[in-house]
């Protein structure tokens, strides 16, 4: 794509009838999602490559500011799948879009501590330093908030007061994007800026300046394994999914209000790919190992480990009343803890139409969306 900003949609055109965005853009964060498997296969490219509306990554621009639409929503014609916690933010402070699915797959969620630290379970970090990492130059700054989320869901757990543990301040400067664009499929982050996203964490334990901290997923493990740490407590076993509730579980399918409003077959012609992409999953459960570890920059064996070993049978989009809960309690918990500043109604803000139209063009026509 060249590096003109792209325009606001025409809107309306006729009498009554939408124009066809030229463009249309999609983003998926690096957990397992129906996107990353029908953006592999070159599905989306298909289903609208022969009407001549382009499908773009937003890693294949060049400007910061269309690829910042990943966490802000400002881009017109988005689609967006991965974590929930910049989609909430958007929308907290108006910005125009619509929740269209979740998709819920469990990940190792952890405190780990240093070995000969003493803190073998939750409740050894009584009096102990965690550390809590804060990005200085990012808009939404979403893995502090799943840190402290973690971290203080633990402590809940353990009975032990907020204020008996020293939560260590770990100033990055480095921001979550990369610097430069990659191609046309691309996930808009490399292998290398993923395994640098707890740098300072890491090198924070490794110093002795904290005591613990909270890592998750597949990378997760892989520095639990290189540090030879201890797992204080995986959160992503605990039966109860409102604690197993993070910025990835559930994952959301948002897109941009105009064109949920303007154009609703197309956005349901989006999902339906995705459910279609979810059937392939089902019945090609190593093809899809491999297509999450390219995406997510790590080795298979770290999916398989790192995330619920049934990932393949999870990726389903869906509107359970499960997801749309842990949605709520954590819009809740980002008002609580000043990640947002103004409320707004979960419910409200869901479009179901689209993913039940899509179940019909994906023939599960026997499908509710509320399951």
């Amino acid at each position: 794509m060249g590096d003109a900003v792209p325009q606001p949609s025409a809107g309306k055109a006729g009498a009554g009838f939408a124009r066809k965005p030229a463009t249309l853009w999609y983003t998926r964060c690096p957990v397992p999602t129906a996107s990353s498997i029908a953006i592999d296969r070159g599905w989306l490219d298909e289903e609208f490559g022969r009407e001549s509306v382009r499908v773009s990554s937003l890693s294949e621009s060049r400007l910061r500011e269309v690829r910042e639409s990943h966490f802000s929503h400002t881009l017109e014609n988005l689609f967006r799948q991965g974590g929930n916690i910049p989609p909430i933010r958007a929308k907290s402070i108006g910005q125009d879009l619509s929740l269209i699915g979740f998709s819920w797959v469990d990940r190792f969620q952890a405190i780990i501590a240093r070995q000969g630290s003493r803190i073998e379970q939750p409740s050894d970090l009584r009096g102990r330093r965690i550390g809590l990492p804060r990005r200085v130059n990012d808009q939404i700054d979403f893995w502090r908030a799943t840190s402290l989320r973690g971290i203080l869901i633990t402590l809940d757990l353990a009975g032990i007061e907020h204020r008996d543990v020293e939560l260590v301040d770990l100033p990055v400067d480095e921001t979550y994007l990369a610097p430069l664009a990659e191609h046309h499929s691309g996930s808009l982050w490399t292998a290398r800026t993923l395994r640098r996203q707890q740098a300072r964490e890491v090198f924070a334990l490794i110093r002795g300046e904290v005591d613990a901290i909270f890592t998750s997923g597949p990378r997760g493990l892989d520095l639990q394994t290189l540090l030879d740490a201890h797992v204080v407590v995986d959160l992503g076993r605990h039966p109860d999914p409102r604690i197993r509730t993070s910025n990835d579980t559930p994952a959301a399918i948002t897109v941009s209000g105009n064109l949920a409003r303007e154009n609703p077959e197309i956005v349901a012609r989006y999902l339906a790919r995705l459910i279609r992409a979810s059937d392939w999953a089902r019945e090609h459960p190593d093809e899809t190992r491999r297509i999450v570890a390219k995406d997510i920059g790590t080795a298979e064996e770290w999916v398989a480990e790192g995330f619920d070993p049934r990932l393949s049978q999870h990726l389903e989009p869906e509107l359970s009343e499960l997801s749309i809960a842990a949605l709520e309690s954590q819009k809740n918990f980002l008002l609580t803890h000043g990640f947002i500043t103004n409320d707004f109604a979960i419910r409200k803000w869901i479009n179901p139409a689209p993913l039940a139209r899509a179940f019909v063009l994906a023939g599960h026509t026997g499908r509710a969306v509320n399951s």
